[in-house]
């Protein structure tokens, strides 16, 4: 019934649309709308804003901060439909570029919503460059500065610790999804980011993006650490699982314990806590 009603209301508005009624949101109601944010980065900096209140749903990787898990999910890129977002009755869609299908994006605009899309962020220069706009679409220009202060102090701290931490340690990020589906990350990889700002030296080069992990490349490479996803490693049936992947017992990082994991949105998102997470692995790959 759900299905057929929102089916009719989508007829209806596009005939209200081709006759010429239109109603858009003034931006300045944004701070009062109620929100669906499509994308981890973008949900935590419009709550650290000060407007997670707004948000009403999010999709899968919003998992930060933990308030945001217990929202109604819309899914995960191009599981995400039309459908779904409008039974939440949102005024305003804000999401990743190109991570809502282009059916559903026109969908949405039939529907007179605000769709606002931005670039995740690649690196730290970026991620302040989103909190400022976001900042700017909220009217809290003052509170997207000290985010973004915040931010610059955490990169500060990072590079006077590792002014005195000069050891550059070789480290693999593998992406696990299961025993029978694992990736390392190359160059391009936002693993390449964080592990150059964290201070370690890329073990996998030569080739860009994730490709398949054999035993031949880990032997090449000889990390001496390999990081991980939380959810990958758990995937794998933890260190447990892990070293029943051909070729992991016999690397360096295994056998000498040097396996971390960390949460993958915090690792991978370049979101306001990127100088947090970076020092946080710089000081893993030191401390030992």
């Amino acid at each position: 019934m759900i299905r057929l009603l929102l089916g009719c209301f989508l007829t209806v508005i596009t005939l209200a649309c081709s006759s010429g009624e239109k109603k858009t949101i003034d931006t300045k109601e944004v701070a009062s709308s109620n929100i669906i944010t499509a994308g981890g980065t973008i949900t935590e900096i419009v709550y650290t804003l000060g407007f997670g209140d707004r948000i009403i749903a999010t999709d899968r990787t919003s998992t930060y901060p933990v308030e945001m898990q217990s929202l109604p999910s819309v899914g995960y890129r191009n599981q995400i439909k039309a459908e779904g977002i409008l039974s939440l009755v949102p005024n305003m869609i804000l999401a990743e570029e190109d991570y809502l299908s282009e059916d559903v994006v026109n969908q949405l605009k039939l529907m007179d919503l605000e769709v606002h899309f931005f670039k995740k962020p690649e690196n730290p220069e970026e991620t302040k460059a989103l909190v400022t706009e976001l900042a700017t679409l909220f009217e809290v220009p003052e509170i997207g500065k000290e985010i973004n202060d915040g931010i610059a102090n955490d990169l500060k701290v990072l590079d006077d610790y590792l002014s005195q931490h000069a050891k550059r340690p070789s480290a693999a990020f593998v992406m696990a999804r299961g025993p029978e589906t694992l990736f390392v990350a190359g160059e391009k990889t936002f693993a390449e980011t964080i592990f150059n700002l964290a201070g370690i030296s890329m073990a996998a080069q030569g080739f860009k993006d994730f490709v398949p992990l054999t035993p031949e490349s880990l032997v090449t490479m000889s990390p001496e650490y390999l990081v991980l996803f939380d959810s990958g490693l758990e995937s794998l049936g933890g260190l447990v699982g892990l070293a029943n992947i051909q070729g992991i017992k016999e690397s360096k990082a295994f056998q000498e314990d040097q396996v971390l994991g960390f949460d993958g949105h915090y690792l991978s998102g370049m979101g306001p806590r990127v100088g947090q997470v970076a020092l946080e692995l710089a000081k893993a790959v030191r401390n030992k």
